[in-house]
């Protein structure tokens, strides 16, 4: 098994209707996840909505699910400022969380040696493994595979990547080089069966909110060797890849509109996301409708 599951779940941030945390539905839904196919969680990504919360709601969030369930949980701790991402990270470990992801700084865009200085000060903060998020698309800065490879070799708890850099090629190299344990997790749910092909371990997922079984019996698939079936797993969820997010929904409005639709009671997204267009709950409506 992979080090935090096959199938981790990048999970959203309940808010009440008032757009306060919500604790209650965060332990409802992290129970929920657990139930549907999450083998591990990470709590205060982006998909949960970070920049927006405050450190005691990040606190106080992670101690309630920590006391809902028993699986894997990684803490995103990463920031554009390297001192606020180091404390962040220093603050995790009396948390009772499995590890830490790290985002690459974003907007400011530091030179491959700064990120280089910035992960190994946050690592340095820590005994907790450390799994770097390299998501290009959003921070407007890619960690080279140099420089990766040389942190996997030099930083004992630099264990692995969520890879959303959309770049199977590069995957491929990582994976061929870095020293054995290290793992990379497709941070793409497009790009999950692509990057299994060239040796991912498993997925941290957006989709898997609502097509957590699915996207592990595809997973399990490819592990057997049955690749037609994974491929046709896949297929059935190409739908649910691009409700997830849109340049009139981001990631996590139509999340939220989806668990929203199961019942679940997560709110609206705060500001600046802001709410949920008209008709995305129809369209999640659909989307599970189609999955099988």
């Amino acid at each position: 098994m992979a080090r935090f599951g096959r199938v981790i779940t990048a999970m959203v941030t309940p808010f009440d209707e008032k757009g306060a945390l919500n604790l209650d539905a965060a332990a409802t839904l992290a129970d929920w996840l657990v139930g549907n196919g999450s083998d591990g969680l990470v709590l205060c990504g982006t998909t949960g909505e970070s920049p927006v919360l405050t450190e005691s709601e990040e606190v106080a969030l992670t101690r309630v699910v920590r006391a809902t369930v028993d699986v894997p949980i990684l803490l995103g701790t990463g920031s554009n400022d390297t001192a606020y991402a180091v404390d962040s990270t220093r603050r995790s470990a009396e948390l009772g969380v499995d590890g830490v992801l790290v985002v690459t700084p974003y907007y400011n865009r530091p030179s491959q040696s700064g990120l280089d200085a910035h992960f190994r000060a946050v690592a340095a903060a820590t005994d907790l493994p450390v799994v770097l998020y390299d998501h290009p698309g959003r921070t407007g800065r890619k960690i080279s595979t140099e420089l990766m490879l040389r942190l996997f070799a030099e930083v004992p708890n630099i264990v692995g990547v969520k890879d959303a850099a959309a770049d199977p090629s590069a995957a491929a190299r990582v994976i061929a080089h870095a020293p054995d344990g290290v793992e990379l997790y497709s941070g793409d749910d497009a790009y999950t069966l692509p990057l299994l092909a060239v040796g991912a371990v498993g997925a941290i997922s957006v989709a898997s909110h609502w097509a957590g079984r699915q996207i592990g019996q595809m997973i399990a698939a490819f592990e057997r060797g049955d690749v037609v079936s994974a491929a046709r797993i896949n297929a059935g969820l190409l739908a649910s890849y691009e409700f997830e997010a849109s340049e009139a929904a981001p990631n996590p409005i139509p999340t939220k509109a989806m668990l929203r639709v199961l019942g679940l009671p997560v709110g609206q997204c705060r500001l600046p996301m802001g709410p949920a267009p008209d008709g995305l709950e129809d369209h999640a409506r659909a989307v599970l409708g189609g999955l099988s």
